[in-house]
Parts: C-alpha cells; structure tokens; sequence
C-alpha cells in the first residue's frame, strides 16, 4: 500500500502556501496536480448552470456559438481559462487571454449581474464537487485560495460588487438561481447541444449517448432539471450514478499523485487545434465578423 504521506504530497505543498498571496498557485497545483479531471468536471458544469438563465442561455443560443460551432466554443473557453491559470491575468499568453474573454464579453453587453452570476458558478462548484466525489475535499486554505482566485479574474474582468468569501460567493450563487432560473427555449437548445458533445468525449464515447445523457442528468439538482426541462431522473439511477462516482474517488485515494502537472488544454477532449493555437485567435471575433 502506497504511504499516505505520499498521496499528500502536493496537499502539503498546498498547506504551506498563504491563500490571501499565493493563491494562483494554489489553483495550479489543485487544477493540474490534484484534481484535474475534476476540476474539468466542475467548471464544465459550472458554465452549464448558466444556461438555466433565460438572459444568458438565451443570449447564447442567439448566438450560434454553442449550438452551431459547440465543440470549437467549448475548446476555446478551456483554453483560454488555461492561458490565464498558467500565466496569470497580467502576463504574457495570460494577459491576451483575458482581454479576449473581456473584448467577447463587451461586444454582447452582459450585465454586470450575469457577469458576477457566472464568476460565481465558477468560484462555488468545483469545491462543491470536490466535496461529493473527488478523493477529498477542498480544505479550507484551498477553498479561500479559489475564491480569492476567482475575485482576482472578477476585478480584471471589471465585475464589480464582487462576493468576498467562498461562503459569500455560495450564498449570492443561491440566492440568484432562486431568483432568475426558469424555462427558455434557446437556453435547453445549448444544453442540449452540450450534452451532446459530452457523449463524444473519452470515456463517454463508449457508452451509448442517450445513456450517457442520463447519466448527465442524474448529476443534475432539481432546480437545473427543472429550469432546463428535462425529465427528473428515476431515484434509483440516480443514487447508482451518483455513488459510481463517489467510488472512484475513494479508489482514487490509493492513487499515487500526479508526477507532472496536467494542464486543462491536454486534456483529450480538446480537439479543435491538432496543430496548436495562436491565444489571441481564440473565441468569437462579433464586430469582425460583422463587418464581414
């Protein structure tokens, strides 16, 4: 049996680090060293949560991007979170991401709430995920260090009366999808599209898709299943998906860890750049294709 100071390697590195200073490379050593499948997990859930809001599902919906081009979209919004999470927000490959997130962002005027909505979503998932089927939890230090990652991207952003804790970011996270969730017709064709691209990516493309489409929903809470208009899972399939998952991640704990880390656009799914990318061609260019 591998000894368990082994496997907490790189938590010990974690736990050496000030979440307040060193919170970038927290989240590098949690995205590409602990957790990174499930990291991919939560963050990709995370975005799919917004499209149970009419103004953002919709939006997108209109245009095109995640029903048309959905793989391309999908691979662009990995990668350019990575540039960001390797490099930071300021810096290089990193500063070019952002301001290509920020220069989409403007050309569709989304709203400061739906902004701050969205940042939530990635700020409060994937310590909630990692709470029901990763190896371990977040601990507390990590759980400060994604929050105050998250408010970092906000302020480059320009999001403003961002949540100050990851408690905070939980509580407006609830609050506003109690408020704004609620049936749009172009927000399920976004879903749909997305659930069906996740039956294409390794493992899934073995398994037949509506299968796999089940499997997505049984992950889903009721407020999603309901906001999207999906059929509510049958319990028992649901609990059998649910505790599937939580058994690897206890498999997962004899696991040594990672030697190397495993940035997010290695990951097999991303397919649309074999030959590599430039960053500053990445996402959808409104105005350019517009005047085309």
């Amino acid at each position: 049996m591998m000894p368990k100071v082994a496997r907490y390697a790189v938590l010990r590195r974690i736990e050496a680090l000030d979440p307040a200073v060193d919170f970038r490379e927290i989240c590098r050593l949690m995205t590409t060293r602990e957790f990174p499948w499930d990291m991919n997990q939560a963050l990709s859930f995370a975005l799919f949560r917004t499209y149970a809001v009419p103004s953002i599902g919709g939006l997108v919906a209109r245009t095109g991007e995640l029903v048309d081009r959905v793989q391309k979209r999908y691979d662009d919004t990995v990668l350019i979170l990575d540039e960001i999470l390797e490099h930071g927000p300021t810096e290089g490959d990193g500063r070019t991401a952002l301001r290509r997130m920020n220069r989409m962002h403007g050309a569709y005027g989304i709203s400061n709430d739906e902004l701050r909505y969205v940042l939530c979503t990635f700020a409060v998932m994937p310590i909630r995920w990692m709470a029901d089927y990763a190896w371990r939890p977040m601990t507390e230090i990590e759980r400060i260090a994604h929050a105050n990652y998250y408010r970092e991207l906000g302020r480059h952003m320009g999001i403003t009366e961002i949540p100050e804790t990851w408690q905070a970011f939980s509580r407006h996270l609830d609050a506003y999808e109690r408020e704004h969730f609620a049936f749009d017709a172009g927000g399920r064709r976004v879903a749909d599209s997305t659930l069906e691209l996740l039956a294409t990516f390794p493992p899934n493309q073995l398994l037949p898709a509506p299968l796999v489409r089940r499997m997505s929903y049984a992950l889903m809470d009721g407020p999603l299943i309901d906001a999207l208009g999906f059929p509510r899972p049958n319990p028992a399939f649901r609990a059998l998906v649910r505790a599937g998952l939580k058994a690897r991640g206890r498999v997962l704990r004899f696991f040594p860890p990672r030697p190397r880390p495993l940035y997010p656009r290695n990951l097999p799914q991303i397919r649309s750049y074999p030959h590599g990318y430039d960053v500053a061609e990445l996402g959808t260019f409104p105005d350019r294709d517009a005047a085309v």
